[in-house]
């Protein structure tokens, strides 16, 4: 039972179903990359569908739950620190769609040397969301926890910045074009920034979750 919504069991699971889709979203972003980089277009433009219905899914759900906050008149003291972090949190999704559509859009090129590095930078990103959203069930269910998975969150976003500098020294000491070697550092960009806007989620959390053990 989530502590702050004990008789509120039709919020608890909108709160679920929401982070659920937050995941599945980023995880679906994570696939078809993988399948980007192996050159399986069919494949990748199935997966970046599918990632756009889970973030138009995420939204209807952030606004229905944003809706029952208010109606309903349910934790109004913390009612605030919900909404902004169900907004930030759609943040997260929303950039996982647009970094498959800027790949989409722009069809990099992605050299075999580096698939590697994109795809330990893809996959460092993935889990930086993931304790992401472990701190945002522990925010709802128990608190104490929250800064557990915020740890979690900082080191594979420290993780996350390794491998994307490890990638961007690798592309930048070969042989290729200056052009296209701007144009990869851009999407090894792309990729890092799901893991800083995951991090940035998970100091607003920590934040929220002082004020409600004080």
């Amino acid at each position: 039972m989530l502590i702050p919504f004990a008789r509120a069991s039709a919020l608890e699971n909108q709160v679920d179903e929401f982070l659920d889709t937050i995941t599945q979203g980023v995880l679906g972003m994570q696939e078809a990359l993988v399948h980007y980089f192996a050159e399986d277009r069919e494949e990748f433009a199935d997966r970046l569908t599918k990632v756009r219905q889970l973030e138009n899914k995420a939204d209807e759900i952030r606004k229905h739950t944003e809706t029952s906050l208010y109606t309903n008149s349910l934790i109004p003291e913390s009612r605030g620190d919900v909404l902004a972090l169900l907004e930030h949190m759609d943040n997260v999704v929303d950039r996982a769609k647009e970094v498959l559509q800027r790949f989409d859009v722009e069809r990099p090129e992605i050299p075999g040397e580096f698939v590697a590095g994109f795809l330990e930078l893809t996959d460092k990103s993935v889990q930086t969301v993931d304790n992401c959203v472990a701190a945002a069930r522990a925010y709802f269910r128990d608190v104490n926890m929250v800064r557990d998975f915020i740890n979690k969150v900082d080191f594979y976003e420290s993780e996350a910045d390794r491998a994307g500098l490890k990638l961007k020294k690798k592309i930048f000491a070969s042989d290729l074009d200056l052009g296209l070697k701007m144009h990869l550092r851009y999407f090894a960009e792309q990729v890092e920034s799901i893991s800083d806007l995951a991090e940035h989620v998970s100091e607003r959390l920590a934040i929220s979750a002082i004020k409600r053990s004080l």
